[in-house]
This record gives C-alpha cells, structure tokens and sequence, in this order.
C-alpha cells in the first residue's frame, strides 16, 4: 500500500512494523516517526485505525479467558530455553513428558491437533502419488 506521496519513512516499512507501534515495542524515536507518517498519509492512518479497532475488539472479547497456570510456566519455561539458546529436544525426540516431540500435546492444552484426511501424507499428497 502507498499513497503516492513522498515521505521520510516508506509506507510499506510503516505498514510491516504496524502491529509493533500498536504494541508499544519499538523504540521512541521510531515510534516518533511512524506517528508522524500517519498524521501525513491517510491511507497508512487508516489501516493504523483499523487494526486498532481490531486489537481492542480482540481484547474485548477474547481478554477474560484465564490461561491454566500450569500452561503458563511450560510455555514461558520453553521460551527461556529458546532465549538461552539451550534447546536440547529436536522435533522427532520424546519429551520428558512423554510427549512425542516439542510441541504441546492435545491432553496439556485441551485443544486437539489436526487431523490427517484418509489417504493423505502429511505433504497434503496421496500415499504414493506424485507431488508437482
């Protein structure tokens, strides 16, 4: 998206870091000129105020669900160990959950994974037919 117009920051820049000015976790200054880029650029001014809207309707809705703190420590224990650099389980080893990979199993989030169609692989092709 453009207007047009010239301006000191791009606004497809503006427009890839949108959701990190809504979310407050850019620097001040940056954050100083994507203002300034929407108080000039209307069409940028308008996805700004439409996400916006989109992000309070989100949390209006969707902000009461309490998270299982038992979920809560796996997830931010796991990202401690990404942070760290630390990762020590590949995708094909068991977990010391007895889980069978890294990520988190249907019985921890009480949500079930995707579900194979008959005859499909997971590459989405049929067993033994040919992928283009």
């Amino acid at each position: 998206m453009s207007c047009g117009e010239p301006h000191e920051t791009d606004c497809s820049e503006v427009l890839d870091h949108l959701y990190e000015y809504l979310d407050r976790e850019m620097p001040d200054g940056d954050r100083e000129k994507y203002r300034e880029h929407f108080d000039e650029c209307s069409p940028c001014f308008e996805k700004y105020g439409l996400e916006r809207e989109v992000k309070k309707l989100v949390k209006r809705c969707c902000g009461h669900d309490d998270v299982p703190s038992d979920l809560r420590a796996k997830v931010m224990n796991r990202i401690e160990v990404i942070r760290q650099g630390q990762e020590t389980l590949d995708a094909s080893a068991p977990d010391p959950a007895g889980g069978h990979g890294a990520g988190p199993r249907e019985e921890d989030t009480g949500v079930a994974g995707p579900r194979e169609t008959p005859g499909m692989t997971h590459g989405g092709a049929a067993a033994g037919g040919a992928t283009t």
